[in-house]
């Protein structure tokens, strides 16, 4: 049962209702106090009553409580403690005083699975064609529900309201992690996982068995107390007839459900509430993965999360990123942020722009870097998806032969959506791969097939900011190692190097399984020439001007694999672009 939009009406700075699609993973972006927090904080009241459901039933499309409640207070409570909706502080200031009895909407469709269909079908005896849109209005009277359906099947799931509001209890959980986690959050998370862990031991016969026994127990001295204060009370009441002091089955099983305690053993022992802000916050994060693992009992989890970036070094925040993708594959995340590495770039729609408490999907990644104040190089201006290369003349040859022999991404490249970057060495991968997310363009990386390129990847990996997917290593058969040039024809530079620098590659110093610079510097040396940094440069820009002027003849037929793998990568990403922007 997966939510698929969401909309809310007259709750806080919100006023006018915008429908948002909701998918496996939505971001909330925009500017610190322009209505994010608002946003999902309805979300989650709206799922917190949903949720609970269970608990009530349904008249004339008002919830009222199951059970018997002992005051106005408690009745008022459960309404808190469901959905954390209290009017005076959530109902639009600015309205209360014109509507006194005004309420805020939430809108929820639900897309149902064709399990579930006939799940519903079995449980409600009503059919469905696989949505479920639901209201629900919250104020100072009980919540209201009803099911906003149209068609001729509308009156009929109207008038069975209370058996759909269970049907959506049973499947349905929320999990909030707020902006400012501490150690008393992280154990609001610990408490909510180990409740629903536990509540499956409470329908052991040998836990109902013990409970009663503890009830047992516990009767004699209720009672005693119970008659202490109804002597008391007829003393200034004659009319008491009289008390009964009781601790009910919830009680108890609530309260054996929440006594647990975080210690964090990093060399010592530590109370998590002794621990630091970024430790705190870390643990209250982490914790979400074994709540969406754990599978929230058999329930849909809808996991919401407030500021992920906050008390985090910029390196876990790209380990966490991976973490929400992970639980996104699972389950549906929604978070709000104004940092550009969670911008979710597979679904450009998925990324809600918020701004002066108004919400709407983004439209293309310019929208989000606007909002956002993103400063991309003037280079990568329009790109969404940049191709990094280890050095310039590797960026001047690969435009026109991708030019060449990819007119999609020809095309692509022409448009600015597919930009170029150098790393002017390997080991700068990691630092430019940062500063192309913070761009918010995807990455793809061209890499060396040698040492450095390796080690550069498996760092970038480390730092949760490259996966294999991302990276091409230019592999050429019978070399150990290899790098573009090894692509390359022979016959397009030989006559240049001859001419130019009086060096033959017929020499046999320049056969051999090691990449071209290695086997060329011997090369050179065996003919007595210079051999350095600055020639080998300049010999490298040579050959790429060579690229530039003839990319139809220049790679060699029994080298190219890795250039037509990088061809395939770099249509798949700017496919996976295009899509995520229907």
């Amino acid at each position: 049962m997966k939510l698929i939009s969401f909309s809310v009406t007259n709750y806080r700075s919100i006023t006018a209702a915008y429908r948002l699609p909701i998918g496996q993973l939505t971001i909330l972006i925009g500017p610190n106090n322009e209505g994010k927090s608002n946003i999902l904080r309805a979300l989650v009241t709206a799922l917190g009553v949903l949720r609970n459901l269970g608990r009530f039933r349904i008249r004339r499309g008002r919830l009222r409580p199951t059970y018997v409640m002992r005051s106005a207070y408690e009745i008022r409570s459960t309404y808190i403690v469901g959905g954390g909706y209290e009017w005076k502080k959530d109902y639009p200031i600015t309205l209360q005083e014109k509507n006194p009895n005004g309420e805020s909407i939430f809108n929820l469709e639900f897309a149902l699975t064709n399990e579930e269909v006939e799940e519903f079908t079995a449980e409600v005896k009503s059919t469905l064609n696989g949505t479920l849109p639901i209201q629900l209005t919250l104020g100072q009277k009980e919540p209201g529900f009803r099911v906003v359906k149209k068609g001729p099947g509308a009156a009929t799931l109207s008038r069975k309201a209370e058996e759909i509001a269970r049907f959506v209890a049973r499947r349905i959980d929320i999990n909030h992690i707020p902006a400012v986690r501490t150690a008393s959050s992280a154990h609001r998370v610990v408490d909510e996982i180990v409740e629903k862990e536990l509540s499956a031991v409470e329908e052991n016969e040998a836990f109902q068995k013990a409970l009663a026994e503890v009830a047992t127990a516990q009767a004699p001295v209720l009672d005693q107390i119970s008659r202490s204060i109804e002597e008391t009370l007829r003393e200034f009441l004659p009319n008491v007839r009289n008390v009964m002091v009781t601790i009910s089955q919830e009680d108890r099983y609530r309260a054996l459900r929440r006594s647990c305690e975080i210690v964090v053993d990093d060399g010592t022992p530590t109370l998590l509430a002794h621990k630091g802000d970024g430790v705190q916050s870390l643990a209250a994060l982490s914790l979400m993965r074994h709540s969406s693992e754990a599978g929230a009992s058999g329930r849909h989890l809808i996991l919401a999360i407030e500021e992920p970036e906050s008390h985090l070094h910029p390196s876990a925040i790209h380990q966490l990123k991976t973490v929400l993708a992970e639980i996104a594959n699972k389950n549906q995340v929604i978070m709000t942020t104004h940092c550009p590495l969670f911008v979710n770039r597979a679904s450009i729609r998925s990324n809600i722009l918020v701004h002066k408490s108004k919400a709407t999907p983004a439209k293309n990644v310019k929208q989000i870097r606007d909002i956002l104040d993103v400063r991309a190089a003037d280079n990568l201006q329009h790109a969404e998806l940049v191709l990094l290369v280890e050095g310039d003349e590797d960026r001047r040859a690969l435009e026109p032969l991708l030019k060449h022999y990819s007119p999609e991404l020809g095309f692509a490249i022409t448009q600015g959506v597919l930009g170029f970057d150098s790393l002017m060495g390997g080991a700068n991968l990691s630092y430019k791969l940062s500063q192309v997310r913070e761009a918010m363009c995807s990455a793809h990386c061209l890499l060396d097939n040698d040492k450095c390129g390796e080690e550069s990847a498996k760092k970038a990996e480390l730092d949760g900011l490259l996966t294999a997917a991302d990276s091409t290593f230019t592999i050429c058969q019978g070399l150990r190692e290899s790098e573009i040039e090894d692509m390359y024809e022979e016959d397009l530079y030989a006559s240049m190097l001859h001419h130019k620098y009086g060096v033959s590659i017929a020499s046999p110093k320049f056969k051999g399984t090691a990449k071209w610079s290695d086997r060329l510097r011997e090369t050179f040396r065996h003919q007595g020439k210079q051999w350095n940094d600055q020639v080998e440069a300049k010999v490298k820009a040579d050959v790429s001007e060579l690229v530039q002027a003839k990319p139809d003849g220049a790679l060699n037929l029994h080298k190219r694999s890795s250039f037509d793998a990088l061809i395939d990568a770099l249509m798949a990403k700017i496919n996976t672009i295009a899509a995520s922007k229907k």
